[in-house]
């Protein structure tokens, strides 16, 4: 973790508000008109549950680690890319067919924790999912580093375990439904899988 951690420091508290200022423009300036994502049978058996909420803020401790454990400025450059990547195909998306979740027929006021963040976050931007698809990409590229490391399996699981809590808090605090989560982790896998493939396969 003492390896370049100026360049990891840095670049972590320049890329997240560069991140929110792009996707904070989008939320509030829609250039189509705003597609409502349905709800599956999946949204019905999945009950409200205001306690996730702390799993659901845990991802930007989550999103993280991955670069702390780099060891190359070639790995952290492309690292660096691939987050870049994941979140300019995304905001395409966003541009291009901005969607928002059903209006969920609740008294936030009797939640006010999530009532909050749906005042700073409101339910836009919301198919892919990109606190999904940051999560599954965090997730594979830190299941990645754990075994290189000899981490056993039960660090490993651990990981998983965070990101599906995470995946699922999304859908609990009725911040994203089924279809948001399933377009976000499919982003997230095809951009991890994708950059490991491509990073190792030229430095070998």
């Amino acid at each position: 973790m003492r390896t370049l951690w100026v360049a990891k420091v840095t670049g972590t508290i320049l890329s997240m508000p560069l991140f929110f200022v792009v996707y904070f423009w989008l939320l509030k300036h829609p250039l189509f008109p705003v597609t409502t994502i349905p709800l599956t049978a999946i949204d019905r058996l999945v009950g409200f549950c205001p306690k996730t909420l702390p799993l659901y803020v845990s991802l930007w401790v989550y999103v993280v680690l991955p670069p702390m454990f780099l060891k190359s400025r070639r790995e952290l450059g492309s690292y660096g890319l691939a987050v870049i990547g994941l979140s300019v195909i995304a905001f395409g998306v966003f541009l291009f067919w901005p969607t928002t979740t059903p209006k969920f027929e609740m008294d936030w006021s009797q939640h006010p924790s999530v009532s909050f963040l749906k005042t700073v976050d409101a339910s836009g931007n919301a198919c892919p999912s990109l606190h999904v698809a940051f999560a599954v990409f965090t997730a594979i590229w830190l299941g990645h580093l754990l075994g290189e490391m000899g981490i056993g399996r039960l660090v490993r699981a651990l990981n998983w375990l965070w990101c599906l809590g995470i995946l699922y808090s999304t859908m609990a605090i009725r911040q994203h439904v089924a279809l948001d989560v399933l377009a976000g982790a499919a982003l997230g896998t095809i951009v991890g899988a994708l950059h490991l493939r491509i990073l190792y396969r030229t430095s070998n």
